[in-house]
């Protein structure tokens, strides 16, 4: 299993609508990065975000999840709570081949400033916009820019194409659109 790089990344996604949009360089300018690297792709979180709140005394169950332990907002910044966390979703729509499995990183800007990104491998096959889970391990109020780099995704390729795919299986987040609470 190896690490694609950016010439395979860039012909995957043009040719094959890996990722939606695509930005084939990397953008910088007064901005958190985003965009294709040497081994990677940067990609944005967008600007709806799902922050949690314990204002209920909700219980956290990933089998029951009360979706009123989130208060919406379409923001350009959003503010996460100290020892908190909010759920957002890339800008990006991607479609992963066969092949491959992708992993997730949080970008060094943000973790140098205690803001964890949390995402399970996206597995074979699997298409969507991925849901992005952002810790905020401080104990102050934390800031993440709407529509600019958050975290980098990393394209490994498999030495053989796997017998069953996130596809065929029919798994419970496929074609996700929008921020995507728990699912049993």
């Amino acid at each position: 299993m190896g690490i694609m790089p950016d010439t395979w990344i860039r012909e995957m996604a043009e040719t094959k609508g890996m990722i939606e949009p695509f930005v084939e360089k990397q953008k910088r300018e007064g901005v958190i990065s985003y965009g294709l690297s040497s081994y990677g792709y940067d990609a944005r979180v967008a600007d709806e975000f799902k922050i949690f709140t314990n204002v209920d005394n909700a219980i956290v169950d990933p089998k029951s999840f009360d979706e009123t332990s989130f208060v919406d907002r379409q923001v350009d910044v959003c503010i996460i709570p100290p020892n908190s966390f909010a759920l957002a979703r890339t800008v990006e729509y991607f479609r992963i081949p066969r092949d491959v499995l992708v992993i997730c990183l949080g970008k060094s800007t943000y973790a140098r400033c205690g803001l964890i990104v949390n995402v399970t491998p996206l597995e074979p096959e699997w298409e969507g916009h991925v849901t992005l889970e952002i810790s905020n391990t401080t104990p102050l109020p934390a800031k993440v820019y709407a529509n600019e780099g958050l975290c980098q995704f990393l394209f490994l390729k498999g030495d053989s194409v796997c017998e069953t795919s996130y596809a065929d299986k029919s798994g419970k987040y496929m074609g996700q659109k929008g921020v995507t609470l728990p699912r049993l």
